[in-house]
C-alpha cells in the first residue's frame, strides 16, 4: 500500500501539461527533415525509377536499410562516424567546424538518414507509375528533362509527394532510438517529444506522459488515414504493403 501511495504522490506532484519546448523542437525537426528529404530524395527517387543501371538495386538496398536496422544500431554507427575519431568528425574538426553529436544539427542529420526510405520509396513508385510514352512525347516536343519533370512528372506524382511528406514528417516526429543515440537528451537543444514522454514514464509521471502521448496517437491515426486514402485504388508501395 505504501508503494502505491508513493507512486501516486510522485505522479500527482508533476505537471500533466505538454512540454511545449520539446513540442516546438520536434515540430522544427520534422519540418527541416521533410524539406531536406524532398530536396535530396526527389532526384534520387527519379534516378531509381528510370535508371537502367544494373547496380541500382544496391542503391535501393542502402536506401531501405533504415527500415530493417534497429535505430540504435544506425545511431551507433552514425555517432562513431561523427565522433572525434570518426571520418566525418575528424574532418569537421580539421576544418574548424563544430562536431555534430549532441547538437540539433546532428539530430537533423540522423532524422534525415532514418526517414530517407519514407520519402524515396513512395516517390519511386509514383514515378514508375507514369506512362513512359508521355515523357518521351514531351521530350520529342522539345521540352527539356527539367521542364518535363516539373510540368508533367511532378503533377502526375502529386499523391506520391503527399504520401512522402506525410510519412517522412510523421516518422521524424516519432523517432526515438537514433535521436537519443545521436542527440542525447538536452532540454531545448535535442530533447524531442518522444524522449520527453520516455522521461515522464521513467519519473512515474504518467499523467504528463499521457498529455503528450495522446496527441501523437491522434496525429498517427490522421497520417495513416491520409496515406491509405491516397493508396485507395492505386498501386501499393513497399513500406505499406
Amino acid at each position: 500500500m505504501a508503494d502505491w501511495s508513493l507512486t501516486d504522490s510522485a505522479s500527482n506532484s508533476r505537471s500533466d501539461t505538454v512540454d511545449w519546448q520539446a513540442l516546438g523542437l520536434t515540430a522544427r525537426l520534422a519540418f527541416l527533415t521533410t524539406i531536406i528529404l524532398l530536396v535530396v530524395g526527389t532526384p534520387l527517387a527519379h534516378w531509381l525509377a528510370f535508371s537502367t543501371r544494373r547496380w541500382k538495386g544496391l542503391v535501393e538496398a542502402v536506401v531501405a536499410l533504415p527500415l530493417v536496422l534497429p535505430p540504435t544500431v544506425l545511431g551507433f554507427y552514425l555517432l562513431v562516424a561523427l565522433g572525434p575519431a570518426g571520418p566525418v568528425g575528424s574532418t569537421m574538426h580539421d576544418l574548424g567546424l563544430e562536431r555534430l553529436p549532441f547538437t540539433f544539427e546532428g539530430l537533423v542529420l540522423a532524422s534525415v538518414l532514418s526517414s530517407l526510405p519514407f520519402t524515396v520509396q513512395p516517390l519511386t513508385v509514383a514515378f514508375r507509375g507514369i506512362d513512359r510514352s508521355l515523357i518521351e512525347t514531351s521530350w520529342s516536343l522539345g521540352r527539356s528533362r527539367t521542364a518535363t519533370f516539373f510540368r508533367l512528372v511532378a503533377p502526375l506524382s502529386a499523391a506520391g509527394f503527399v504520401t512522402a511528406i506525410v510519412l517522412s514528417s510523421a516518422h521524424a516526429v516519432g523517432e526515438f532510438g537514433i535521436v537519443l543515440m545521436v542527440g542525447g537528451n538536452i532540454p531545448g537543444a535535442t530533447r524531442t517529444l518522444s524522449i520527453a514522454i520516455y522521461d515522464d514514464v521513467q519519473a512515474l509521471d504518467y499523467s504528463g506522459a499521457a498529455a503528450m502521448a495522446l496527441p501523437l496517437v491522434v496525429v498517427s491515426f490522421v497520417v495513416l488515414a491520409i496515406t491509405y486514402s491516397l493508396r485507395s485504388g492505386r498501386r501499393s508501395w513497399p513500406i505499406a504493403s
